[in-house]
């Protein structure tokens, strides 16, 4: 399974309300990079530059990941719906890292929450997909919990 990577200004990010991961909240988005995330960044794009999207099936901004948020016990659970990239005339990629960022956030821009790095390029050819399943999830699982 590849690891949920967080960025530094998230912690503060949540600790100051800057998300609202609740589902009539903020929308929450994934896009495609092949360049390196850095850790301090704050909003995106940050070092990990969005992919290019001309035309391919990749849509630029990336795809809303329909989060909900859940607390049980005291105990927070963010979740997401599967997203899935679909090649459609020529290639998506190459990219290596999924990054989450808040799309709705204007302070800063974009607010970039965290990567998941797949460790190596990917590059999708013509009708091939690739699946970002949260917590190995066929249809919708945790993003990230806060205990």
């Amino acid at each position: 399974m590849v690891a949920f990577n967080k960025y530094q200004d998230f912690v503060e990010q949540v600790l100051t309300a800057k998300h609202n991961f609740t589902a009539a909240g903020d929308v929450m988005k994934v896009y495609l990079s092949n360049v390196a995330p850095t850790a301090t960044d704050t909003g995106k794009p940050g070092s990990a530059t969005e992919i290019s999207a001309v035309g391919n099936g990749y849509t630029a901004g990336g795809t809303d990941v329909q989060n909900t948020l859940a607390e049980v016990t005291g105990t927070a659970t963010v979740s997401g719906t599967k997203v899935v990239f679909t090649s459609a005339t020529g290639a998506i990629g190459p990219f290596r890292y999924v990054v989450l960022y808040n799309d709705t956030q204007t302070s800063p821009a974009d607010a970039l929450v965290g990567w998941w790095d797949y460790l190596s390029s990917i590059t999708l050819n013509d009708t091939e997909t690739f699946s970002v399943k949260f917590n190995a999830s066929e249809t919708s699982g945790s993003i990230l919990t806060l205990a």
